[in-house]
């Protein structure tokens, strides 16, 4: 009989496709098993894309049943254990009143001590490793002992598309000439991370165009709003603005179907990796936001940190950190310009990881 799985990320769309190891790495210790993520709403197409994820439970509309209502939810999946990647003290505790067998978290977070009964000591700030390596030691107490380096990590951050490509951007994106790469530039990070900022996307951009390739701007409709004005400014250098116009499994079916992404550390950029696009990320130096942690995985995924050996001071001051504004566009443009134009068919994904 299959065991079931559950895996608690019940945060922001890239640490969701960083745990996808956790799930792939159970499809491969437990043959056969089935595997459920438990994460919030705005997730579930990233669930629903990866290959190794067997069902999605919405952490958002559990929490909206009576209690009894939740425990039986979790009950009905008879899992053999749960892992809690991302800490969630009322799931935690239903967990517990649900009586799975095995409840995994980490010894650093003292809601864990009343509730998990297999505790793994875990601490991710001044690790030195990346934030998948460090998912996946989460698996020690269901016999994974070691510990995979980011190529074999990357192996297991895999998406495909769900839906097929709306008739209308599918035209959009077929429009380009021979030799010319669709890119996409996502520039806002939602507070999620520090960003380069629009005047040093608006030159790439320029940059892009004058090289002869076709620029798209993605976003939510609410920083389509914000990014008018710079849109208007842009807008001779722009295949299209795509702000506001992608729900998030079309917007997975679009960078599946474009050559790459430029972005900084943003769900963007980590799905474009997953997706096996070409995808540049912009990162400072800091600790723990610098690439070591938080870089994008997958067969053609790279990025870019300005060399300061001390960048403390932006510590203060995240609007204008001056180290990722100090990556030159011409310098992010010239990595572009080395990309190879991508098929978007679905197609084997190499295990190697660009720097």
């Amino acid at each position: 009989m299959s065991q079931t799985f559950l895996v608690s990320r019940t945060d922001a769309i890239g640490d969701v496709v960083l745990t996808l190891p956790v799930a792939g790495q159970l499809k491969q210790l437990f043959p056969g098993s089935r595997v459920v993520l438990i994460g919030r709403t705005y997730t579930a197409p990233v669930a629903a894309a990866c290959p190794w994820v067997d069902d999605f439970l919405n952490l958002d509309e559990l929490l909206q049943k009576p209690e009894a209502e939740q425990l039986a939810a979790l009950q009905a999946y008879a899992a053999a254990a749960i892992i809690h990647v991302f800490p969630n003290k009322t799931l935690a505790r239903l967990a517990q009143k649900a009586k799975i067998p095995v409840r995994i978290g980490t010894r650093n977070r003292w809601q864990h001590w009343l509730t998990c009964n297999r505790l793994v000591a875990l601490s991710r700030r001044h690790s030195p490793l990346h934030e998948a390596q460090l998912n996946l030691q989460l698996l020690q107490p269901l016999g994974f002992k070691e510990v995979p380096s980011p190529l074999d990590v990357a192996i297991l951050v895999r998406l495909e598309p769900v839906e097929p490509l709306a008739a209308q951007f599918q035209q959009l994106l077929q429009a380009r000439q021979t030799g010319q790469l669709n890119v996409v530039l996502h520039p806002r990070s939602r507070g999620s991370a520090r960003e380069w900022g629009l005047d040093n996307f608006g030159q790439l951009a320029q940059l892009l165009h004058r090289a002869g390739h076709r620029v798209f701007v993605t976003g939510t409709a609410a920083e389509g709003e914000e990014l008018a004005d710079w849109l208007k400014q842009h807008a001779a250098f722009l295949a299209a603005d795509m702000t506001g116009q992608l729900v998030l499994p079309q917007f997975l079916s679009f960078i599946a179907a474009a050559d790459g992404l430029v972005a900084g550390s943003t769900g963007p950029l980590h799905l474009a990796a997953a997706l096996g696009r070409h995808a540049v990320g912009l990162y400072p130096p800091i600790r723990p936001m610098h690439p070591g942690r938080w870089g994008p995985l997958g067969p053609h995924a790279g990025f870019m940190v300005f060399d300061k050996p001390n960048c403390e001071a932006c510590r203060t001051q995240p609007a204008a950190c001056s180290c990722i504004r100090a990556i030159e566009p011409l310098a992010v443009a010239a990595r572009v310009l080395t990309w190879k134009r991508l098929a978007s068919k679905d197609e084997e994904l190499p295990s190697g990881n660009e720097q």
